[in-house]
């Protein structure tokens, strides 16, 4: 059960976050929310589809990491094997909520993180510190509330670009039959992908559309992501040798 407190530099000055990955912080996950603030840099690692969430029926952006539900192949041991980490899973404990302050007389909804004192990664003896000696900030925070504000801006971004493609025909299902090796066969079930045809026959208007608004690059971006299905398929070939060899 989730243990949301806003966070504060006397409350939790001690404060310490776990940066490496296990099984034991839930890393052991298929696929994980994608937000088109970080399409550039997911793409060159990991395949981008879509789905439809199960809470409010919204398409959502999801980065591919393993082949079953508790399957990661980009976790070894303690180790993440790539160079950039989803920010649903570089956030840790951490969340934005909003909080009422008045600012210049005006009463407004200001951004403010929140941190969840249940998650495992929380510790107050080991880990990268959340604030400095004398309550200033840490590195670590800084770089946490980068991410947020990209998760922030991306879950805003992402529902109008998702409608835009949802409303031309572009989000499409995607039947996923891999063959692995002569024993090993995966079919993914409910992902759907930017369809590269559709997209090639839109008119101009609805192309300039979607350039206008930004989307057309992430369209892009998503199909360029699917390269990275074979780096997946060659993690799981090799799993499955080593898994044969210690029989």
């Amino acid at each position: 059960m989730a243990q949301y407190e806003l966070l504060n530099n006397i409350q939790h000055k001690d404060l310490r976050v776990v940066t490496r990955f296990g099984r034991e912080f839930g890393d052991e996950t298929g696929m994980v929310v994608a937000f088109p603030t970080e399409f550039a840099e997911l793409q060159r690692e990991y395949p981008i589809f879509f789905r439809k969430d199960g809470e409010n029926g919204q398409w959502q952006a999801v980065a591919l990491l393993g082949f079953e539900r508790n399957e990661n192949l980009f976790l070894d041991d303690s180790r993440w094997n790539a160079s950039y980490l989803p920010g649903a899973i570089a956030k840790g404990p951490f969340l934005i909520g909003f909080q009422e302050q008045r600012v210049d007389g005006e009463l407004r909804r200001e951004p403010v993180i929140h941190v969840d004192l249940d998650n495992p990664r929380v510790s107050f003896a080991e880990g990268e510190p959340v604030f400095l000696s004398h309550g200033g900030n840490s590195p670590y925070l800084e770089h946490i509330s980068a991410v947020l504000r990209g998760i922030r801006d991306g879950v805003e971004a992402g529902a109008a670009m998702f409608a835009a493609f949802d409303a031309l025909g572009l989000i499409q299902p995607m039947k996923l039959e891999l063959q692995l090796d002569e024993q090993h066969r995966v079919s993914l079930a409910g992902l759907h992908g930017i369809d590269r045809e559709r997209l090639a026959a839109l008119d101009a208007q609805s192309l300039h559309q979607l350039h206008q608004a930004g989307y057309l690059e992430g369209a892009y971006l998503v199909l360029s992501s699917l390269h990275n299905l074979r780096r997946l398929m060659a993690e799981k070939q090799r799993r499955l040798r080593l898994a044969a060899e210690h029989r």
